[in-house]
């Protein structure tokens, strides 16, 4: 990687900055936290943001000062955590640290999906299905994976010259391990073609999910095989919740040198199936994520899907510990059910930073959620993203989660 001595300098200035966040005292609070938190202690609830779309809004391309195309990525990821710190009064954790990732190569599925795209490159999109008979499902195949030790060490030995006195150079392979059967397969089948073929082939999807399962299921084996598993029980944002600190991870004498399932967060979803009924979400998607998840050691489940009238079988996850109950979910009735079992991840609606941002419907809002949780004895963890845009507002994210805190706060 080619850098100039001035974007070398810039980049150099904002990862002392980002160390010295990392050194303050109130970083090792928020660690604390964490890891009671995901304990199931019965701490306040913590709040996690993860702007998205709208870190476009915050931090502009304008902003950035490097002149190298690569520079100005790591510019970018830098000017991310020092904003959200001086920014935000949410719980996010800062690491003096910088992530490098482990080099492999993925074979793929076989088959590319198509979409169907209208102006906007930021809008939604159709299906443009390549699966059209069960006989196309045999043109999917098993991945292979196949580590690059050689490249990854040229990455760490980049880092480690630019940042390494100041940051610790991190090396990681796979910490996210989320499994979306159901949109994988949507990809390639369409999604209409799905909720057909539920009523008029059921045994199709069956057999696509058969294939997924055993497909996921052999490419874990690879990552350990190839030592590419990494430990996620640090600030890693565990797939749509917050951070993954906790003692809980990994095992009980666990090898140090090669990593686990059983030492790792794990996650699913299935929002493609929050249009059928609890019961053909539970037989065609569930089993398969449920087996895929019972290797690891906690889990999660759900995403922006309601999952209200599927706790039932939800709840039912090996090593289950956080469920995300989305924007149009019954907090009421998920808060009833759920109590003080697992994690209640609440994602609020994202909505609120757009259009007229009134901070008392906000507060009103985020009021209602922390007191119904409280009073069933849920551990509450409040998590803004889905964000795409805040309409060149960058203070409503200040605002909103300035509010927040002080609705936590509140006795």
């Amino acid at each position: 990687m080619m850098m100039s001595n001035e974007d070398r300098r810039v980049l150099r200035d904002l990862a002392q900055r980002v160390a010295e966040i990392a050194a303050m005292p109130v970083m090792a609070e928020r660690r604390d936290l964490w890891r009671r938190h995901n304990a199931m202690e019965k701490v306040r609830p913590v709040i996690y943001v993860n702007p998205q779309g709208s870190w476009g809004e915050l931090v502009s391309e304008k902003s950035l000062v490097c002149a190298g195309e690569e520079a100005r990525g790591i510019e970018q990821a830098l000017r991310w955590r020092i904003h959200g710190f001086e920014h935000f009064a949410s719980d996010n954790v800062v690491e003096a640290e910088w992530v490098v990732r482990k080099v492999f190569y993925h074979s793929g599925w076989g088959l590319t999906a198509r979409r169907l795209h209208g102006a906007d490159p930021r809008g939604a999109f159709g299906f443009d299905p390549v699966i059209m008979t069960p006989d196309d499902l045999k043109k999917i195949r098993f991945p292979e994976v196949r580590f690059d030790a050689a490249v990854t060490a040229e990455k760490e030995e980049i880092f480690q010259s630019l940042f390494g006195d100041i940051l610790k150079i991190k090396v990681k392979g796979v910490d996210d391990f989320s499994y979306h059967l159901m949109n994988q397969y949507s990809a390639l089948r369409g999604l209409q073609e799905i909720m057909v073929d539920m009523i008029e082939n059921p045994q199709m999807v069956h057999d696509a999910m058969m294939f997924f399962e055993e497909g996921h299921r052999r490419v874990l084996r690879q990552y350990v095989e190839q030592d590419l598993l990494s430990l996620n029980n640090d600030n890693t944002p565990i797939y749509t919740s917050g951070h993954g600190y906790t003692d809980q991870l990994p095992r009980v004498g666990h090898d140090a040198g090669r990593v686990q399932p059983e030492d790792v967060w794990g996650w699913a979803e299935a929002q493609e199936m929050a249009a059928v009924s609890p019961e053909m979400h539970a037989e065609f998607a569930f089993p398969y994520e449920k087996r895929l998840l019972s290797p690891f050691g906690l889990n999660g489940y759900g995403c922006c899907d309601d999952v209200t009238r599927k706790l039932d079988f939800v709840l039912t996850i090996p090593h289950l510990r956080r469920v995300s109950v989305s924007p149009w979910a019954n907090v009421d009735l998920c808060a009833q059910r759920i109590k003080g079992s697992v994690i209640f991840m609440w994602k609020p609606h994202p909505a609120h930073l757009v259009g007229h941002f009134d901070e008392e419907k906000v507060r009103l809002y985020l009021k209602h959620t922390v007191e119904v949780t409280r009073a069933h004895g849920c551990v509450l963890e409040i998590v803004l993203l889905d964000t795409h845009t805040c309409e060149n507002h960058p203070e409503r994210f200040d605002a909103w989660t300035r509010v927040a805190k002080q609705v936590v706060d509140s006795p």
